[in-house]
């Protein structure tokens, strides 16, 4: 059964694969992409990452892990591959997306803050990750997985790399259901932010694709069972900042 984000794609009226599109829409606003999530999250994205990193520290702490290894799944420019090596001084990082664009900026990035030496960024598909059975101790995506073609087979690799024991983490925008905050979530999301695309990026297509990608991809309890289904267990939420973000959890057997 199609998950209703894997219908939403970046260019409508475009018959190519879903990933396809994707690849090009990140190539295309990769320049743009930083400044414009500081503007759409006013900043509180660092928070939102800062906390799905405590949550990982304390998974490591309960299972005497001080050397992890850790995979970034749609990593972007690297935000949160670098977070994760700041915060585990001992630890391995290896990120990987689909967009050449956005992982240049990414090397650059972990260049200047030193940390090339334990941060990897690869180029390739999510759905079929170059990595060995059971190699990772932890494995993130931060805003990615609403991009999948197919989210099932997403989740299903990023079990088949982690470690018996191993944590998937996942952060990943989500519509507030508070009847206050919501209208105002919608104004903001359906008409600031693809205004604010279009006057920063060349692309304009690609952010009024972000809040309708949004809008279908599973949320809450929606997701915590897509992930379930993968094979993971003890999955769980947490809902951040009135429901606009959520953080999905979840544990290889």
């Amino acid at each position: 059964m199609e998950i209703g984000a894997e219908k939403i794609n970046p260019y409508k009226g475009d018959s190519r694969h879903k990933g396809e599109q994707v690849r090009e829409m990140f190539d295309n606003i990769a320049p743009a992409y930083d400044f414009m999530n500081r503007a759409m999250t006013l900043g509180i994205d660092k928070r939102w990452r800062a906390l799905a990193v405590k949550m990982i520290a304390s998974h490591f702490d309960s299972r005497g892990i001080s050397c992890p290894r850790l995979l970034d799944v749609a990593t972007g420019t690297g935000d949160l591959a670098i977070k994760l090596a700041r915060t585990f001084p001992k630890g391995q990082v290896t990120g990987i997306d689909l967009s050449e664009g956005m992982v240049d900026i990414g090397r650059r990035k972990v260049a200047d803050a030193g940390l090339s030496d334990r941060v990897t960024l690869d180029i390739g598909d999510c759905l079929s990750l170059p990595y060995a059975d059971d190699e990772f101790d932890c494995v993130t995506v931060a805003y990615g997985v609403r991009n999948f073609e197919r989210l099932l087979d997403g989740y299903s690799q990023m079990l088949r790399v982690l470690r018996p024991g191993g944590l998937l983490c996942v952060i990943e925008l989500s519509t507030p259901v508070n009847p206050i905050v919501k209208p105002l979530y919608n104004l903001y999301t359906r008409h600031a932010i693809p205004l604010a695309g279009r006057l920063v990026s060349k692309d304009v297509r690609a952010y009024a694709y972000l809040p309708e990608s949004i809008a279908a991809v599973p949320q809450r309890g929606s997701m915590a069972a897509i992930i379930e289904q993968a094979g993971f267990t003890s999955t769980g939420f947490r809902p951040l900042t009135f429901g606009v973000c959520t953080i999905y959890t979840g544990i290889k057997p």
